[in-house]
């Protein structure tokens, strides 16, 4: 289970630093992403990315926690992957492929600090 605690810790790593990278793509010109007519959660790109921007760093702070093994980063690594999950069905439209490739993803980092044990001493 150790190997999945480091496994999350990178995932999230690198999963912040590309909600970094989209946010600041979404903010710098709004005008990469699709438009969409009538999907019921639309919302102001340019908004959307300063929330990209700040989960991502909150997010590569925890990855950096998870990989440094601090209980913190586990209970906040749990959070996190919930609300980048929540971030990514909301994404879905605009970038539909990756958006479900990190809900997958996103699920696994909650069963890996979930089902994460430490080992008892007999």
């Amino acid at each position: 289970m150790a190997g999945g605690t480091v496994f999350a810790g990178v995932v999230l790593l690198v999963g912040g630093l590309l909600d970094i990278l989209k946010g600041i793509s979404s903010i710098a010109s709004d005008t990469i992403y699709t438009r969409i007519g009538d999907y019921v959660y639309r919302f102001n790109l340019t908004a959307w990315g300063w929330v990209l921007v700040v989960v991502g760093l909150i997010a590569v702070i925890t990855g950096l926690g998870l990989l440094t093994d601090a209980l913190w980063a586990r209970v906040l690594g749990v959070f996190m992957a919930c609300l980048s999950l929540i971030a990514n069905f909301l994404w879905l439209p605009y970038q539909p492929l990756w958006a479900l490739i990190s809900i997958g993803l996103d699920a696994w980092v909650i069963w890996a600090l979930t089902a994460h044990r430490t080992p008892r001493a007999l």
